[in-house]
């Protein structure tokens, strides 16, 4: 029996968009299924508002510090409304790019609906049966919510929600210490709001360089932000408008509460259990080649779990792509996740690239790693910006391979790319030595290169020995 469609994509988020526009640029017959809005939580709820709250709110900051460049202004009104107007016209701008009309421009058929598997190669969407030869599921996650006592009640604002505010809340309590928390969390205080972070753990973003870390914990905490660590919120009640908020012996009053304690995969509504496809807590399960436990069935983006960045959807995406639409698996392609990179976009900023200096000590041992240290202080152009808090720390191993890299400071977002591009052509090291333009903040790349060439030397004493004779000859010699 044939089939209608080439490709069915459910969710047009950034992993289902980037499927669909390969495959309708491919020719192929694609039907894409979204039960709100395309662009997905990147667009409406995740990194295209944020950083715009981000730079609204790096900008009240720098002015309100612009006295340490000798220029004195006074912030007398923060408008909040205004500032998330930035916000919404920085959607705008950008939702043509992922609209309805676009793609269908392209020849994929959007259908707007929930559905869901009826059986292992059909869904059903509006009382439609979707027949293809491959489906794609990209159905993102949504934010996690603790099951704390009177937290519904009281009320709560998620990164689905926070963009919408009109009124900055003069209090807001966060509940989480990772990237969305703290991301957050500086951008409300600076923009007037009295801040307190709740953290599980001993310190802000765990999965990330510990000493990375504390550069930005202490960057907040100098800011006014409270940190209350190896907390678990247990219990909320609102006393007269207000909210209260309890943690062992802590009770903190916010106005608002933002929750950021995780995400939740999209896969209840789809009935997965028809189409035969494997899923957890974590997500739906997957091959390297991103393929479900349908063969026929393909996945990508937040509901496989894994990294949940929008950067690493669109690479899935790509194969899924191919692995989808082409029917030979010889031509079968294989997610490969050894270069992942991320950010976090407080100020100082935090970027990462491959292992910890912990989990390269584990796999290789003390005596093959290196660690490469460079702190902004030490790079010209930061300190023309009064911008020397942090450092980049590259991990190698004795012959310069490249095992990772932490970067906290001035763009390290940005910066963080040529070590990217090292690593993802297997390039030593030393790759990062040639000239780079003075002065820029880039030279910390360059700098923190040069010091494995610096330690190997400092260890190997019998070379020092060798050229301090070399010289002496030369000198002896020379008239």
């Amino acid at each position: 029996m044939s089939v209608e469609y080439d490709v069915v994509i459910i969710g047009g988020g950034s992993g289902g968009l980037v499927v669909a526009s390969i495959a309708a640029q491919l020719k192929a017959k694609v039907a894409l299924v979204e039960k709100n809005k395309l662009g997905g939580d990147c667009l409406w709820h995740g990194c295209v508002p944020s950083k715009s709250l981000i730079h609204a709110a790096r900008v009240a900051y720098q002015v309100k510090n612009s006295s340490e460049f000798g220029i004195y202004n006074h912030i007398s009104e923060i408008n909040f409304a205004e500032a998330n107007a930035h916000v919404q016209k920085v959607i705008e701008a950008i939702e043509p790019h992922d609209s309805p009309e676009r793609f269908r421009g392209l020849g994929v058929e959007v259908i707007f609906g929930s559905g869901q598997f009826s059986d292992r190669k059909t869904f059903e969407v509006n009382g439609r049966k979707l027949k293809a030869r491959s489906f794609v599921v990209s159905t993102g996650s949504r934010p996690a919510i603790p099951p704390v006592v009177g937290l519904k009640e009281a009320g709560y604002l998620t990164n689905e929600r926070v963009f919408s505010l009109q009124e900055r809340p003069e209090s807001l309590a966060v509940i989480g210490a990772g990237p969305i928390g703290c991301e957050l969390g500086q951008s409300f205080h600076r923009l007037g709001s009295q801040v307190t972070i709740f953290s599980s753990r001993d310190r802000i973003m765990p999965k990330e360089d510990p000493e990375a870390a504390k550069v930005v914990e202490t960057q907040l905490e100098s800011e006014g932000i409270k940190i209350i660590r190896n907390s678990r919120l247990e219990r909320v009640e609102v006393i007269e408008g207000k909210k209260y908020l309890y943690a062992g012996d802590e009770k903190i009053i916010a106005d608002e509460i933002l929750v950021s304690a995780g995400r939740t995969p999209n896969v209840e509504s789809l009935n997965l259990e028809a189409a035969g496809v494997e899923y957890d807590r974590q997500g739906i399960k997957v091959n390297q080649s991103l393929q479900t436990t349908n063969s026929r069935i393909y996945a990508c983006g937040d509901v496989i779990g894994g990294y949940q960045f929008t950067h690493v959807a669109g690479y899935e995406a790509v194969v899924v792509a191919t692995n989808a639409l082409n029917p030979l698996p010889i031509f079968k392609k294989k997610a490969d996740y050894r270069v992942i990179p991320w950010a976090t976009f407080t100020d100082p900023e935090l970027a990462r690239v491959g292992l910890t200096e912990e989990q390269a000590r584990k796999r290789y041992g003390d005596e093959d790693v290196f660690v490469l240290k460079q702190p902004f202080a030490g790079v010209d152009r930061a300190r023309a910006e009064a911008a020397t808090s942090g450092f980049n720390k590259i991990i190698t191993r004795a012959d310069g391979e490249i095992l990772g890299a932490h970067m906290v400071g001035p763009s390290a977002g940005e910066l963080i790319h040529e070590i990217v591009l090292a690593m993802s052509n297997n390039l030593k090291v030393s790759a990062l030595t040639g000239i780079h333009i003075y002065p820029t903040l880039a030279e910390v790349n360059s700098k923190a290169a040069l010091l494995l060439q610096k330690q190997n030397y400092a260890k190997n004493t019998k070379l020092q020995s060798r050229l301090s004779k070399f010289f002496n000859f030369l000198r002896s010699i020379s008239s």
